[in-house]
């Protein structure tokens, strides 16, 4: 088990953004955070193609839940938050609402469909994730840890390291300094290939990985499989590796000296991976959409109310920190330009 619990806005926000990307007003990444890394956030500026009538087609829920006020899609990070709180919500507001559990491609292809009124998000969106008249409300992110088996007794690697480890070029863990002369078994869960930030920022593609790397597809697997073997590493987040901790004891590597728990240095935007979470909502006014609006609202203070728990970071301390809002999307880095411009 983990021993420690992890204004932008309008037409001159967009104009503003498109400067930016254009004459690049801060390094890309700095030190150790460079390499063949992806861009953390997408343009908001930039949406996805549509079909021609696509736009003024109405949400419509599936027939199995006619009388639904809000249908709710969440992903594997989001649904262990909120599919208990939810419910609570709708009894507290006289509402009903369906909460669906997926991932964020599943949640992209309802929010492509029109079959639901808010959509969870684990990773910044994608330029396919950014349909016309879909709005997003950023949560706020959380470290991710490098995890590795309690037996191994390395507590620190650097980003360099940690990326020829994927990468296959550092081999052994005897290479790093461990007195295990074990082979390394990377362990990794690839999903979101097209989306930015995450485990991208790390390596910008599946690619990258070493041959050797053994792909897990949920995240109760990636914590068993690291918690079964004295060689392997992979990753998560502290709020999935405590949610899942009956599927196996793992340890948390500090990266660059630094823990996903030292709040302060992930607030400088230095430490190397975190999740971005973000929720969606429908523009169109219309009482679903006030109540969907309501919803994400409730969720986002909720938020703020148990982030230390969690180890999460929620948005008015990013605000504070400098990162770059655009309306209540988390755009950017403090001081870095870590948008894509494709």
């Amino acid at each position: 088990m983990l021993t420690n619990n992890l204004h932008i806005s309008g037409m001159a926000n967009r104009i503003l953004l498109s400067t930016m990307l254009l004459f690049g007003s801060a390094p890309l990444l700095a030190a150790d955070h460079q390499h063949s890394h992806a861009p953390d956030f997408s343009d908001p500026a930039v949406f996805a193609d549509v079909p021609d009538g696509w736009s003024s087609k109405p949400v419509k829920h599936i027939d199995k839940y006619p009388d639904a006020d809000l249908v709710v899609s969440l992903g594997q990070q989001s649904y262990p938050l909120f599919s208990d709180l939810i419910p609570e919500y709708a009894r507290e507001n006289n509402l009903k609402i369906v909460v669906k559990q997926g991932t964020c491609g599943i949640t992209s292809g309802r929010l492509l469909k029109k079959k639901v009124d808010v959509g969870a998000f684990c990773c910044p969106p994608g330029k396919s994730d950014r349909l016309p008249g879909l709005k997003f409300y950023s949560l706020g992110i959380s470290p991710i840890a490098l995890i590795v088996n309690t037996k191994n007794p390395l507590n620190n690697v650097s980003s360099g390291q940690a990326r020829e480890i994927f990468e296959g070029q550092i081999s052994r863990w005897s290479e790093i300094g461990s007195d295990n002369k074990q082979l390394i078994k990377p362990v990794g869960r690839l999903h979101c290939k097209k989306r930015p930030g995450h485990w991208r920022s790390m390596l910008a593609s599946g690619d990258n990985f070493s041959p050797r790397l053994f792909e897990v597809g949920v995240i109760p697997d990636m914590i068993s499989q690291v918690s079964r073997s004295a060689s392997s590493i992979g990753w998560e987040t502290s709020l999935m590796v405590d949610y899942h901790q009956k599927k196996g004891d793992v340890k948390v590597l500090k990266i660059d000296g630094h823990s996903p728990t030292d709040i302060d240095y992930v607030l400088s935007g230095e430490y190397p991976l975190y999740r971005s979470y973000t929720l969606t909502a429908w523009e169109k006014k219309s009482k679903t959409n006030h109540e969907a609006v309501k919803l994400i609202h409730f969720l986002q203070q909720h938020v703020e109310k148990v982030h230390k728990e969690i180890n999460f970071i929620p948005v008015s301390r990013l605000k504070d920190a400098g990162w770059v809002f655009i309306g209540e999307e988390l755009v950017g880095e403090p001081g870095k330009n870590t948008i894509a411009n494709k």
